[in-house]
Order: structure tokens, then sequence, then C-alpha cells
């Protein structure tokens, strides 16, 4: 496998099979083929992807000696039961995010994935920001000084009105949680990876704004959630997670308040770093000569010419694969990190509930 790219399939044939197979060809490997949930809904989704050939099912694509790894970008109650099936078929896996809709699932998945001895991760993408590690490599070198608190926001508005509908809003397709299972999961993963730290405790209020949607009728999921919460060094976090914040269509934004140093990373602004000091504050823009050595590994292009969303997800293809030939790329999220994002969900929706502070 060092000598002839990785073979990959996709299941699934929506937006995210484009990303990924983009992601996947960009990163050097071979787009075998796809299956979806029709034979013909296969065969458009592959044409349009590029793929060499669709696959009338699962069991077709799973049989191919020339698929060593699957990505599984489908709705989200379908993650556990076909992840399951491609680590059973000994093949390495990408498992879009959520992990599964339920923790006991992303265990599950977790224990599976050891059992097999396959490479199994998660697209938690953000972390591939050459900026966002930039702000890792300076909090781990003490550069920031203690981390009293951090604040944090993942804004969109692609579900703001009634007739904004998609497969997500229902929890038989996407799980008892929307707006957090899909992008405060994120956050809480850059939060986590960028600082070190972990959450301790949480306490939340969700909200469903739009009670009914156009065709998926009475809507029982979040269109968002506010957090407030402590990591286990003691840092005060506040988070807000929405999907109805008007003008708002990818706004991914934290910031981390040290000691000496405050950290901001804008993700529609990826290519610069807030560096805040209470004298001589400084916006850092992405330069490979002035950046911390893991964060210039990922800044593949020359200084000025940016980098965005497509190319973070293609690092994480890459180190991915540069996985399955047996490397071990900093960083990577695996299976684990996709059981936290579940675990922290779970106690979200459990104080939402009670209004009481829930540990983690």
């Amino acid at each position: 496998m060092t000598s002839t790219p990785i073979g990959i399939a996709l299941i699934g044939g929506g937006f995210m099979a484009d990303v990924h197979s983009r992601a996947a060809r960009a990163a050097g490997a071979r787009v075998v083929g796809l299956a979806s949930s029709s034979p013909e809904s296969a065969r458009r989704a592959a044409e349009r992807v590029g793929a060499e050939r669709s696959y009338d099912d699962v069991d077709a694509l799973l049989d191919d000696p020339a698929v060593d790894l699957v990505h599984v970008v489908t709705p989200n109650a379908s993650h556990h039961p076909l992840t399951v099936r491609v680590l059973e078929a000994g093949k390495h896996v990408v498992t879009e995010k959520p992990l599964a809709t339920t923790l006991d699932d992303a265990l599950d998945l977790e224990r599976r994935a050891e059992a097999a001895g396959v490479i199994a991760t998660v697209p938690f993408v953000y972390r591939f920001h050459a900026m966002a590690r930039e702000a890792r490599a300076r909090i781990a070198a003490g550069e920031a000084g203690r981390i009293a608190s951090v604040q944090g926001a993942y804004l969109q508005d692609w579900l703001l009105t009634s007739e904004d509908d998609n497969w997500r809003v229902s929890s038989a397709e996407g799980g008892a949680s929307r707006a957090f299972a899909d992008i405060g999961s994120h956050l809480c993963d850059l939060l986590e990876f960028v600082t070190g730290d972990r959450l301790a405790r949480v306490q939340a209020i969700t909200s469903t704004v739009i009670a009914e949607r156009a065709a998926s009728g009475a809507v029982t999921t979040e269109d968002l959630a506010g957090v407030l919460a402590q990591t286990t060094s003691g840092a005060v976090v506040s988070l807000l997670v929405s999907q109805v914040a008007p003008g708002r269509k990818n706004g991914l934004v934290l910031e981390v308040h040290g000691a000496e140093q405050s950290l901001r990373f804008e993700q529609e602004n990826p290519d610069a770093l807030w560096v805040g000091r209470r004298a001589g504050s400084q916006l850092l823009l992405r330069d490979a000569e002035l950046l911390h050595e893991s964060a210039a590994r990922l800044s593949v292009l020359p200084a000025g010419h940016p980098l965005g969303y497509q190319d973070a997800f293609t690092a994480f293809a890459a180190d991915t694969y540069a996985a399955v030939r047996g490397e071990h790329p900093e960083g990577l999220p695996r299976f684990a990190d996709g059981v936290r994002a579940s675990r922290i969900t779970d106690a979200v929706l459990a104080s939402s509930r009670t209004g009481e502070w829930i540990d983690l």
C-alpha cells in the first residue's frame, strides 16, 4: 500500500460525499466507488463525484478487494449499523459525525474498531486549520499563560425559517440532538484540542425556535443551545450554538483567555489568528516561516494564498490515509474522539432537561 494509492469508497451520495471525495482525491487516494440508498441514486452520485463505479448495494462495495477504506457519509441514524458492517468486513473507516446517535452505540463502535485493528477516524476537520494548530502550539508551550476562560460560538442560519428543512431536523434520522450534535460537537472538539484541557461539567439550555417545519412537521430537536461549562483545570467556558442566527453562515469562533495572551480563531477567516495582549495585540497571518512546526506542516500554500474548509478536510484525509500506511500523524481524530463528542452531547441534553450541572 506504500507504492499504490489507497482505494476508498463512499456509502452515501449527498453533499458530504462531494466533500469527502474531493478530499480523498486531493490526498492521493483512488475513489473506487460509491453505494447509496438505491442503485439508481448510487449511479447518479458516483458520476457526480467522479467515482470509478457505483455499487448496487453496500454488500457489493464491501466485497470489492480494491476498497481499502470506506467513508460513511449517510444520515446519522445509519452510522452505527453501516460502520459495524464496514468493521466486520475488515476495512478501515471514516465515519461522519456524530459517530452514532447514542452514547452506547458510539462506545460499541469504538470497541469494535479496536478489536478489528483498523484505522477508524471521525472528521473533526477544524483541527486541521493551520492557525488553529498555531493556537494549540502556543498554549501547549505556555505562551498564553494559565487559561482562565474560554468563549466559543458556532452560528449558522440555514434553518432560520419554517420553510427550511432537512433530514437532520428529524430525531428518527438525525438523533435526539440536532444543532449541538451537528455543530456543537465541532466546537467542543476544537476547544478541547486547542486548549489541551477537557470540559469537566456543563449546564445547558436548549431551545426549539421553529416548532414546526414544512416537511418534517412537529420538531423535537433543538435549534440552538447555550452552554456554561468548567474545564478540568478550572477555566470558565461559555458556548453558543445556533442554526437560526440570521447572516451567520458558518460562524465557528473560539477565543481563549490566558494570563499572558488571548487567542482567537475564526473559521470564516481561517488564515488569521488574533493574539491579544494588554499592550500590543497582533493579527498573525498564516506564514509557514512564522508558525510552530505543527502548524507550518498544514500551511501547504505560500502565505497570502488562502486555505479553507476543503483544504482542512484534505489534510484530515491525508493524515487518515497516512495512518493506514502505518504512520502516526499527530492530532488525528479517532473513534475515541467521536465517543467524547457523544458523551458531551448527552450531558448537554441531560442538563437542558433537568436544569442541573452534569459532570463529565
